[in-house]
């Protein structure tokens, strides 16, 4: 374990795509508990969004991106260095900017285990000893061992996102009547993107899950970000049409509001799913051609994971690369399959409200 002060203010980098910023906030909040630190936080403006209210951070940095590219960076890091002179820095990104930061940095400097070199041969080699190895630890605890000889729970450290009242305010308002209090039947969130098309469960595959979903009498609704809607035909003019495909009608802070709103979320392997993880919501995932070995997977006591075994599988790191095989590890996952994981996952939150009582 790292010995730093109690109640002392670190600066926090992670940079990344939005489920890279998200998955640390439960890290973040565990530092808090257990060794009463907080941070000042070095992001990207996007997902800076996330991070408002968290109770473990004081200030959110965001450079500009001009800041962030070539020799620019070389200036912008020195500013940093300079403005936090003395305060403890802790990398959780590992990347050539951040190595550049710590070289410029001015104080102690903490890393965590990125583990780049394991995820590559075992994306090419498929060893066994390598897949264990990675598996052992997901993503949030492998930014704990920046500061922690061992890693903690995985459920000690899930992602924290508190939406803010406007937030809120705005979701009950695109809800609409789905949102009634007491809701006489449970609601089911559904997030059918991917910044990457081979991570995304088939099209038609949604359609029959909403199809089953209303057979089964639950109510359901779309949310997420792009160029085609799931179900054009539910964005007319009436408040129960509106209340059912809402893409595109959120931002980062309201979509955090809409996930606290539902008691499940069927999702895709994206941001979204940290966002559920983040506001408690139970996640259904559906994995493809990406791996539990790269430490994504969500960590919720409520949460499943679908995915198939195969021995193409994972067949890349980001799921930027395209299948040539139909995408079957997809492909081959039900709608219900989907449906039992969903009724599966209310059933489970149902008991941990009775165990609470």
């Amino acid at each position: 374990m790292t010995s730093l002060p109690a109640s002392q203010t670190c600066v926090a980098f992670r940079l990344g795509a939005l489920g890279d910023v998200v998955l640390t906030t439960g890290v973040l909040d565990y530092w808090k508990r257990t060794r009463g630190l907080s941070f000042v936080f070095i992001t990207r403006p996007g997902p800076a969004e996330i991070l408002a209210g968290h109770p473990a951070i004081e200030r959110i940095v965001t450079p500009d991106e001009s800041d962030l590219k070539g020799t620019a960076w070389l200036r912008a890091s020195a500013r940093l260095a300079r403005e936090f002179k003395g305060m403890p820095l802790i990398d959780l990104h590992g990347t050539l900017r951040s190595r550049m930061l710590s070289c410029r940095w001015r104080g102690p400097v903490h890393r965590y285990p990125k583990f780049g070199l394991s995820r590559r041969l075992f994306h090419r080699l498929r060893l066994d000893v390598l897949r264990r190895r990675l598996e052992r630890t997901n993503v949030p605890q492998r930014y704990a061992l920046a500061l922690e000889s061992s890693p903690p729970p995985a459920q000690e450290l899930l992602p924290r996102i508190l939406p803010d009242r406007d937030a809120l305010l705005r979701a009950e308002a695109l809800l609409g009547p789905l949102d009634a209090t007491p809701r006489p039947r449970p609601l089911v969130a559904l997030h059918p993107y991917a910044t990457h098309p081979d991570k995304a469960w088939p099209r038609e595959h949604w359609l029959a899950l909403a199809a089953l979903l209303d057979a089964e009498g639950l109510d359901w609704f779309v949310l997420g970000r792009d160029r085609e809607p799931l179900f054009p035909d539910l964005r007319g003019e009436t408040a129960d049409s509106r209340s059912r495909d809402l893409t595109n009608a959120s931002n980062l802070r309201e979509a955090c509001a809409l996930l606290s709103r539902a008691d499940v979320l069927v999702t895709n392997d994206s941001g979204p799913m940290h966002l559920a993880a983040g506001v408690g919501t139970p996640v259904v995932a559906l994995f493809g051609p990406t791996s539990r070995a790269w430490g994504f997977y969500p960590a919720g006591p409520c949460d499943t994971i679908l995915e198939r075994k195969m021995p193409c599988r994972p067949c890349t790191l980001h799921g930027r690369n395209r299948c040539t095989g139909g995408r079957g590890c997809l492909r081959d996952t039900a709608p219900e399959q989907a449906l039992e994981a969903v009724r599966d996952a209310l059933r489970k939150t149902e008991l941990r409200v009775i165990d609470r009582r």
